[in-house]
């Protein structure tokens, strides 16, 4: 019996001593190369795990620090001015990963210059029915449709207005809005401009999701005229010191002529905005490779909207003569990617998706990326090149 007790006591430190090494080896390969640990052990983790869950773990780990900050300093070459703002790089990230609020200065610390947050709804509202999120790995690609899924006007404005001023640096903070699933548009937009104008930096109006019954119908040019007629009086009306810009999200599914009706529209004064957001999600299928989920209903992000949306991007830009900016959203896993987008026209690129696959380091590296193919074709910043692709 003492033998089987002495054998137990070494069998027990034998494996205390091997789990001490497996997680101390992990902690210094974690701290020495975290991008390769992110690449060789965390995301093939998260994979494992159902895709909206991975996403509530990703935020809330931006949330409470758990990803290292950035540590390296934007180079001059990534500057760039949007909306009048000054920015030290032009990547943002895109709204539907942050949609609460909760991450906003975590991801700040990722690099990001850009935080989207939302889309939110004036009431909280839970979205579709689960599973409403598919990974298409071959594709590098997302289907989702999860309906504006919100916890309302009142909790995530409360969220902000706490952490407003600890932003670092020039960083601006979106607030994308949305309307609740049976609800006024008009209504629901115009309570999200009067809610969030004293802490938003920039709103984007977001009528280009296909998950929300109607909701694409508002690009059609006479409701368009409606919406952003009765938002922009509002917007004048409200007595803040400065009046946040207005930007529109578009879809890439619009027809040549329904672009070219939406930017008549958005040229006419009592209806301007800021800015434009291009793009949403698709609900075209026709490039994809993944035979799992390929008929799921919701919208498509990634790699299959990166030439798309890069397209859509020159011929808006074309359109309204360069005058109003653009941010380029689509399929950007690389500076290549966000560069293909800012030579079309665009002032600035938010990702989502490659976050999604790539996780943080993915944010250094495209901006690493663009800043030298910035400095090989001879720009100093990143205006220089906006829309010198167009030929």
């Amino acid at each position: 019996m003492a033998a089987t007790g002495k054998s137990v006591k070494k069998i027990k430190s034998f494996c205390a001593v091997t789990f001490g090494g497996v997680v101390a080896y992990q902690y210094i390969y974690y701290k020495k190369d975290f991008s390769g640990y992110y690449e060789n052990v965390l995301q093939p983790l998260s994979q494992y795990l159902n895709p909206e869950v991975a996403h509530k773990i990703g935020v809330a780990a931006i949330k409470y620090g758990f990803f290292p900050p950035e540590k390296l300093k934007d180079p001059q070459v990534l500057k760039t001015k949007l909306l009048d703002y000054n920015l030290n790089n032009p990547i943002g990230i895109a709204a539907g990963f942050d949609k609460h609020g909760d991450a906003v200065i975590g991801l700040q610390k990722l690099g990001f210059s850009i935080v989207e947050v939302g889309s939110v709804t004036p009431e909280a509202q839970p979205g579709n029915p689960k599973p409403r999120v598919f990974r298409l790995p071959e594709d590098n690609a997302v289907i989702n449709r999860y309906g504006f899924n919100s916890e309302g006007h009142e909790k995530v404005y409360k969220k902000i207005k706490n952490i407003k001023g600890s932003l670092l640096g020039e960083g601006l903070l979106g607030i994308n809005l949305g309307k609740n699933k049976l609800s006024d548009p008009v209504k629901d937009y115009v309570l999200g401009i009067k809610k969030f104008s004293n802490v938003a930096d920039y709103f984007v109006i977001n009528i280009s999701s296909p998950n929300t019954p109607g909701l694409r119908s508002l690009q059609k040019k006479e409701e368009l005229e409606q919406l952003l007629i009765e938002i922009n009086k509002t917007r004048d009306s409200i007595s803040v010191e400065k009046k946040p810009p207005l930007l529109l999200k578009l879809a890439p599914d619009l027809s040549s002529e329904e672009l070219k009706e939406i930017v008549s529209v958005v040229s006419k004064q009592e209806c301007r905005v800021d800015g434009l957001i291009i793009s949403n999600t698709t609900i075209d299928r026709s490039e994809l490779n993944n035979i799992t989920y390929r008929n799921e209903e919701g919208g498509l992000s990634g790699k299959p909207l990166t030439n798309r949306t890069t397209e859509m991007i020159k011929t808006t830009y074309k359109m309204t003569k360069g005058k109003i900016p653009i941010i380029g959203v689509g399929g950007v896993f690389s500076g290549q990617d966000a560069y293909e987008k800012i030579l079309a026209g665009a002032s600035a690129v938010q990702i989502y998706t490659a976050l999604i696959y790539h996780g943080p380091p993915v944010v250094s590296k495209i901006k690493t990326e663009l800043a030298e193919l910035l400095t090989k074709d001879g720009y100093n910043n990143v205006n220089e090149a906006v829309g010198k692709g167009i030929r």
